[in-house]
């Protein structure tokens, strides 16, 4: 490959076969969709078909790094996972930091694809240019931690390793892939895809260099950001925030302005936050880490000492989980959640949708929906440390009711019936996570359109929430700032969903981590126009109005892939526990969201017909993905043109 800051190849393995191969990146396609989840969206598009069901040997686990994984370039220890999701039928996503991705890249591939099914359990042993298949009967069944221990005793503590817990063997929905003891692929039900497969880890070590287009000219630049980190306007809020306390430090603000979740998200402010706040964490913790070429090390690791919970050491726990286990269930004792998150990781479960699962049966036992009888004899009380112990247990061993929401609390609600679907709170099947689209509407249009479900990383504006006016002026106009700083307006959160939107998929594809373009906002389109070219030497990555086109392009093929699954217009939709209930206490009482004029105006600036959801077919055809136009026409009667 004549391009820099790539390997230029793609390591398939098949399990059914127990055969691997590479093929050559071709050029065109990196100058299309730069790499990581842009590159992985075009190779899920074509390997699977809306037949593929997600469970079965065909549906692909794609891991992908990007161009700049791997150079030093700030904050570029994550990757990604891609597939066709097991807990929503639709695009799966998820990313995660720590060094696996790197050594994936050092190890000779951008990408990793992995098909079939083996027939009995197996990893896949990666180093450099050998490939092999390890015999992982014994390993079946084993936690996480105790998972990579036995990987990294045998191999070597220079591997590192992603790998499924019983969750994922037991094809619980909403089961995580962990990698490297304390990091977690956890949205969307990836660890159930490797349970599948019958695949128990991988585990890579990696030798070789990446190249980079233009070293002094790239150096530079790094010089540049690492005195924006050090010393410049962002880095004394991250690293008083982030960088001393994680992303708990999230608590306390997201509580000032009415927007952290409590009591399955009946309102968002709790009296209790303190006790679950940053502040109160950082007693426990015991460690501190950063993910590959990382300053801001927001990474802790927190351990209960004594008492009921002694002994229970967890990585973070972060912000979403904190808050999952937290506020979300009325649960204020920070030891009890530090054992909690520390069970969900070794049983290999996302935090997220296990909280909203479980507060979604504490408020179907409150309203008397389900009995203490068809709960196991639990008593499942708002506050009830105990009983969300062993619901999670439940959950991760598929046993009584844990069976039933270890499907999630779409399908959940469906097995349970009655009027319980009023609190399952989710969109296209993935359960929300820490936001309120009450007092922060635009979370409401960035749940709606996002294309894995209710999500806030593929495009949670941040410049309304935390009033960056002069941030506001110079990207949507002066005369805009009034009403996009407005975090209780509905107004233009359209236009800035689908600006975040673009600029996620760009980053996420790079790979980057959210923190510096999300909070603080340091980085922007300039800024990847900047560091691209003289890392990869594609001239084209230099332009402004190219990168803004590529992005578009990737947000348009996911959605595009969603829509070819027959999920569209009609799922983007809120729970009406944010439509239709005012929020009940705290600074944004009074407050539900209005989702529609989000939508129009977010369609609009889309080139999406809104009474439809499909695209017109000139947008397609603009942005260079006319082979997908042509696919959804089979299914659809695209609108033609679009004069926006």
């Amino acid at each position: 490959m004549s391009f820099k800051g790539y390997a230029g190849k793609i390591l398939y393995v098949d399990l059914s076969r127990g055969k691997y191969w590479t093929q050559n990146i071709r050029e065109d396609l990196i100058k299309a969709y730069v790499g990581g989840s842009g590159l992985a969206a075009y190779l899920l598009w074509n390997l699977v078909n809306e037949s593929t069901h997600p469970l079965s040997p065909e549906n692909p686990l794609i891991v992908a790094t990007g161009p700049t994984t791997g150079t030093l370039a700030p904050s570029s220890g994550r990757f990604t996972l891609v597939s066709k999701s097991p807990l929503t039928g639709i695009w799966a996503e998820s990313h995660a930091g720590g060094f696996l991705g790197p050594q994936l890249k050092y190890a000779g591939y951008d990408v990793l694809v992995i098909t079939g099914r083996s027939d009995k359990p197996v990893s896949i042993i990666i180093d450099d240019d050998d490939v092999q298949f390890y015999d992982s009967t014994s390993l079946w069944g084993l936690n996480t931690r105790d998972t990579v221990n036995e990987i990294k005793g045998r191999l070597g503590k220079d591997y590192h390793v992603m790998c499924i817990g019983p969750a994922g063997e037991r094809l619980v929905k909403f089961s995580s892939v962990m990698v490297d003891y304390y990091r977690a692929f956890g949205r969307t039900g990836l660890g159930a895809v490797m349970g599948s497969k019958r695949l128990k880890a991988v585990a890579i070590r990696g030798t070789k260099d990446v190249e980079v287009y233009d070293p002094g000219k790239y150096v530079e630049i790094l010089d540049e950001i690492l005195w924006i980190n050090k010393e410049g306007p962002w880095a004394l809020p991250a690293q008083l925030s982030l960088g001393r306390y994680g992303t708990p430090c999230l608590v306390t603000a997201m509580n000032a302005i009415g927007r952290l979740p409590t009591k399955n998200h009946w309102t968002g402010f709790w009296e209790e936050a303190d006790k679950i706040s940053g502040e109160a964490l950082l007693r426990y913790r015991v460690a501190r880490g950063s993910c590959f070429s990382c300053m801001i090390m927001c990474k802790h690791v927190t351990k209960v000492d004594s008492g009921k919970y002694e002994g229970a050491i967890s990585g973070g726990p972060e912000y979403e989980s904190v808050v999952a286990l937290g506020s979300n269930l009325l649960i204020s004792n920070i030891e009890a959640i530090i054992y909690m998150n520390s069970l969900c990781n070794l049983y290999g479960l996302d935090t997220i949708s296990t909280g909203k699962v479980i507060s979604f049966i504490f408020e179907c036992y409150e309203k008397g929906l389900v009995t203490k009888d068809e709960l196991g004899g639990l008593e499942a009380l708002w506050g009830n440390e105990e009983a969300a112990i062993e619901l999670i247990k439940m959950i991760a061993e598929r046993r009584g009711i844990g069976d039933i929401l270890a499907e999630g609390v779409r399908k959940a609600a469906e097995a349970i019936g009655r009027d319980s679907w009023k609190y399952a709170l989710h969109v296209k099947g993935l359960e929300v996570s820490a936001q309120d689209p009450r007092a922060h509407k635009s979370v409401g249009c960035t749940w709606a359109i996002s294309v894995r479900g209710a999500d806030h990383l593929r495009s949670l504006t941040t410049v309304d929430e935390l009033g960056y006016r002069e941030i506001a002026a110079e990207r949507f106009g002066a005369d805009k700032v009034n009403d996009v700083c407005d975090r209780l307006t509905e107004k233009y959160k359209g236009l800035i969903v689908k600006d975040q939107e673009d600029l996620f998929a760009l980053v996420d594809s790079l790979i980057l981590c959210k923190y510096g373009t999300m909070w603080p906002p340091m980085y922007y389109f300039d800024f990847i126009a900047k560091i691209l070219p003289p890392l990869t030497g594609i001239k084209e990555f230099g332009d402004v109005k190219y990168l803004r086109l590529t992005a578009e392009r990737i947000a348009n093929l996911k959605r595009c892939f969603n829509l070819r699954e027959g999920v569209g217009r009609e799922s983007e939709t809120l729970p009406s526990r944010f439509t239709d209930e005012p929020m009940p206490t705290g600074p944004s009482k009074g407050h539900t969201c209005n989702l529609d004029p989000m939508l129009r105006e977010y369609y609009e600036y889309r080139g999406w017909d809104y009474a439809t959801g499909l695209p017109y077919e000139d947008t397609l055809i603009r942005l260079g993905l006319d082979y997908v136009a042509i696919e959804l026409k089979k299914r659809y009667k695209l609108p033609r043109s679009f004069d926006g």
